[in-house]
This record gives C-alpha cells, sequence and structure tokens, in this order.
C-alpha cells in the first residue's frame, strides 16, 4: 500500500474523496516500505498554499492498522477501523484511493428496524480494494457494488479481576498498568491454549500472579514443572533457558505448538534472545512456532529485530494483540473443537524475509 502511494507524483494536488471537502492533498515524502508518509494539506480557496502550510506525518502505525483490515473485494470503513483516532485519516483514505487497486463505494446496510424486521439503507463511504481490476494512477474512482454489510457492536473482551502485587517482575516496571495489560495477555493465552487442547507454562516470575483470587500457577492447565515435560528436559540447558520465557505450549507430551514472549513493555529484542538460547538448547521441532506478542504498532519493530542475523532461525511470528484477543473471544463465545494447529497460523504472522515485502506493505 504504502508503495502504491510512492507511485504517485509529487507536487501535485489530490483531492479528498469527500467532495464536500474542499482542501486539498499534496505528498511531501514516502518512506518505503511501511511509512511514515509526510503530506501537506491547505485550502487553496481560502488562500492557503503548499509554501504556507507545514507538513504532516502519516504514522506507519497507522498505516499498518489499516492494512491489516484489507481483503480484497470486502469494502472497508475507515471510521470503524480507527474510530476517532488519527486526524490525518481522511488524507490516507483519499491517496489510498488514487491508487489503482483501490475505488471508493457505498455499500447498503443493513438497518435493524424491529425483531423481526429489517432493510436496507443506502450505505456510507467505504474503501474497497480490487487488485484485478486497476483504474488509472492518480484519479478517485467509483465502484458500484451488491455487499451488504450488518454492523453489529464489537465483540467486548472481559478479564476476571487480575492482582499482579505478589510476583516478582523480571523486569523494572513502574507503570503498574503495563504490567497488568502484560498479565492479561498471558491469560488469554493460558485460556486460548485450553480450548485448544495445549497445556501453558508461564515464567517463574509470573507465576504468583492473582487471576480471579487464585495463583495463575493453580488454573488447571498451567504445567507446573518444567522438570516432567518429556520433550525438553532431556536436553541440557533447555529447562534453565525456559524458565523465564512468558508462555510455552504443550501438547500431548509430544508437540510444542508455540513458544510466546509477551513484549508489552520490555524490548523486542530481549525476547528474542531468550526464544533464540531456548531454541539452542533443543532439537529443531518441526511444528514449534516462535512467537512475539506484542501491541499491534509494534509490528515494525518485531520485524526489524526478527530480521537481524542471530534471530532468523526462529522464524519468527508475530501475534498482535488485537489477534490474541480476538481469537480469546471466539474462544469465550464459542467452544471450538476439532480444528487443527494450523488454525493458530491465521491470527500468528510470519515476519521474517518475504514478510517483510507482502503487498499491503
Amino acid at each position: 500500500m504504502v508503495t502504491m502511494i510512492s507511485q504517485l507524483p509529487r507536487n501535485q494536488q489530490y483531492n479528498y474523496i469527500h467532495s464536500a471537502t474542499r482542501g486539498v492533498i499534496e505528498i511531501v515524502d514516502v518512506t518505503l516500505p511501511e511509512g511514515p508518509i509526510s503530506i501537506k494539506r491547505y485550502n487553496p480557496a481560502k488562500g492557503q498554499s503548499s509554501s504556507t502550510s507545514a507538513p504532516v506525518t502519516i504514522s506507519s502505525q497507522m498505516i499498518q492498522r489499516v492494512a491489516n483490515a484489507f481483503t480484497p473485494n470486502n469494502p472497508i470503513n475507515f471510521d470503524r477501523i480507527l474510530g476517532a483516532s488519527y486526524n490525518t485519516r481522511s488524507v490516507l483514505e483519499s491517496l489510498i484511493a488514487h491508487t489503482p487497486q483501490f475505488y471508493h463505494c457505498k455499500p447498503g446496510r443493513v438497518d435493524n428496524v424491529g425483531r423481526n424486521s429489517a432493510k436496507v439503507k443506502k450505505g456510507h463511504k467505504h474503501l474497497v480494494w480490487m487488485p484485478d481490476n486497476p483504474h488509472p494512477l492518480g484519479q478517485l474512482a467509483e465502484t458500484e457494488t451488491a455487499v451488504i454489510i450488518s454492523e453489529v457492536p464489537s465483540n467486548a473482551i472481559y478479564y476476571d479481576p487480575i492482582d499482579i502485587t505478589n510476583t516478582q517482575s523480571q523486569f523494572e516496571i513502574d507503570d503498574i498498568d503495563i504490567q497488568r495489560r502484560h498479565s492479561q495477555i498471558q491469560v488469554a493465552l493460558i485460556r486460548i491454549g485450553e480450548q485448544l487442547g495445549f497445556r501453558t507454562w508461564i515464567a517463574q516470575n509470573d507465576r504468583g500472579i492473582l487471576y480471579n483470587n487464585r495463583r495463575i500457577s493453580e488454573m488447571s492447565s498451567v504445567v507446573k514443572s518444567l522438570d516432567t515435560e518429556n520433550m525438553i528436559f532431556p536436553h541440557a540447558g533447555a529447562v534453565r533457558s525456559a524458565h523465564l520465557i512468558d508462555c510455552i505450549w504443550f501438547k500431548n507430551g509430544r508437540l510444542m505448538p508455540a513458544v510466546m514472549e509477551v513484549e508489552h513493555s520490555t524490548g523486542v529484542t530481549s525476547g528474542l534472545t531468550r526464544m533464540k538460547n531456548f531454541y539452542d538448547h533443543i532439537p529443531p521441532y518441526r511444528d514449534t512456532r516462535y512467537v512475539i506478542v506484542a501491541p499491534d504498532e509494534e509490528r515494525g519493530k518485531v520485524v526489524r529485530e526478527a530480521n537481524r542475523p542471530q534471530f532468523r532461525d526462529l522464524n519468527t511470528r508475530f501475534f498482535s494483540y488485537s489477534a490474541v484477543e480476538e481469537l480469546y473471544s471466539l474462544c469465550q463465545r464459542r467452544r471450538i473443537r476439532g480444528i487443527t494447529e494450523e488454525f493458530l497460523d491465521s491470527f500468528m504472522e510470519s515476519v521474517v524475509t518475504d514478510a517483510t515485502h507482502l503487498p499491503y506493505s
């Protein structure tokens, strides 16, 4: 997506999609492959010009959040994706629409007018990715769509009370909310593991977390001791190197679906280093995923660090917080059964080598 915007000519005025918006947009600079993008916006009707306007930045985090929402031929609404965040969201939307593979459209919207009745009304402006039907570069193009959108409230994620005062964190963390967020994600991973038939190892220093008034180590699916795990115990140094890894999933005493580091407040490099140390002490199990679990906006950092030469053997995957909670929400609402471990690959993104050159980057 960033690459396509970089192909738009500089020093040219681009209109907003919404015709009532009188201002124009000018591209100043585009940093490949993932942004940021520097632009100017001004209104010539008010005597404003490029020379009198200061550059504004469209962040990589915003771009990535939008890029992750696109699938071919499915319209997306920028306001729903970004909420009230980012005052440059209409700028990014308009620039994307000037690239050949993107159109704006107004899909129908289901209006639930009663318990047993509904009608389709004219919808709001959406953007749709149509890679097989490009239009000329630098032009806005509208398309008709038969898609009808039923807008339902987002599913909330509920965590029982978490008390972290009894833990001995391996890092110095001043912000207790950050530590609690880290612990919430660990709990979500335990619960997801339960649904998928996994047992979960939790880092030694986090086992004193009180979740719903009992220690996290007392949860039935949490591994009590690594000394009983036959997959790693026979290998010198493996148990020692695994003790401080945030989460490890085990299955049937024969599989280790994922080794995960939750990096909410610490550097990604430290998590990769712990996983690499563990990786070096065990056989290269084919079905083991090495995963950095981190906030969505940290994706760029994960990609950069995971592609460092010393970590490439891990073939690291990125499990964003939003993906964790999407899967956790599914587990809360449905009793998932009969799926394979490949189901996880729908939520975890491979970020090594070729992943940095995916079309949406």
